[in-house]
């Protein structure tokens, strides 16, 4: 299993910059890739394999920033969103994803969400 902790949400002014972090932390070398989520859709911000290919959304590109720590103590790694340039379109809950390679386990593939975290980014 692995459980993901979202941490570093807030307030921040228009133009402003905020870094999101989530702790993943369990069976982690099954997660193929992580990603960040945003709003009651959950629609796509950025997401990062764990060979380091970063994809984003078209409003974020240039302003977001995804990135993976390495593993720690076999167990641990922290997935980062450095967001600049903030603008009120942004407030959003933001959610952690990781996706699961379980195949090894028989159980396949699945996703396994953080609880979210709240930007809120005044005008």
């Amino acid at each position: 299993q692995v459980e993901l902790v979202e941490s570093g949400g807030g307030l921040a002014q228009f133009g402003g910059s905020l870094r999101l972090s989530c702790e993943a932390s369990g069976n982690v070398k099954e997660i193929y890739g992580m990603g960040w989520y945003r709003g009651d859709q959950r629609e796509l911000v950025a997401f990062i394999t764990s060979g380091g290919r970063a994809n984003y959304a078209a409003g974020v590109r240039g302003r977001f920033t995804i990135s993976r720590g390495n593993v720690r103590d076999s167990a641990k790694t922290t997935m980062y969103l450095q967001m600049n340039n903030l603008n009120p379109e942004d407030t959003a809950e933001y959610y952690c994803k990781a996706a699961i390679n379980a195949v090894l386990r028989g159980i396949g593939g699945y996703d396994t969400w953080g609880r979210g975290i709240q930007v809120t980014v005044s005008s």
